[in-house]
């Protein structure tokens, strides 16, 4: 259901599988990516803090928790546009370019939000920091492991590092 957008549905089936097993894993990250979807922050972040601490400890959790401070920085950013045209206008402007990536992540065009990270990188990797590798770790966390974009940006990650 989720994954066919139909988020307020997936919550609610979540919920009750939780009520019927509050070790399941699963149902956790799933009502937490339910609420994201809803746009609830708070929500998801709250279903993730009131996760057994015997089950807390999980990729899944992990995952979810770096969705959460994706979105939460995605607030924060301005407009695609406006970014874009200072990133075009100023390819060296880290700053600009660090926002654009976290709008095309909200924006959901993670490939272009991994690649302006890259180039963030390529051009400065010290920048305040390191906060392209750290964001880009953020967002590979965020993604399942096997996800294309993960594994073509880990390559050019450690190409970059390793050259």
């Amino acid at each position: 259901m989720l994954a066919e957008g139909a988020a307020g549905d997936a919550a609610q089936v979540f919920s009750a599988i939780i009520e019927e097993d509050d070790q399941n894993v699963k149902a956790y990250s799933g009502l937490a990516r339910a609420k994201l979807s809803l746009d609830d922050i708070e929500g998801a972040e709250a279903v993730l803090n009131g996760v057994p601490a015997e089950i807390s400890e999980n990729s899944e959790i992990d995952a979810v928790f770096a969705k959460i401070s994706l979105a939460r920085q995605a607030l924060a950013v301005g407009p695609l546009l406006e970014l874009e045209a200072a990133v075009t206008s100023n390819p060296t402007d880290s700053k600009a370019r660090f926002e654009y990536s976290q709008a095309l992540y909200a924006a959901d065009k993670l490939a272009e939000a991994v690649a302006q990270l890259l180039e963030l990188f390529r051009n400065d990797r010290d920048w305040n920091d390191g906060a392209a590798k750290t964001q880009l770790f953020t967002i590979f966390d965020a993604l399942e492991a096997n996800d294309p974009i993960v594994l073509n940006g880990r390559r050019k990650l450690s190409s970059m590092i390793f050259a």
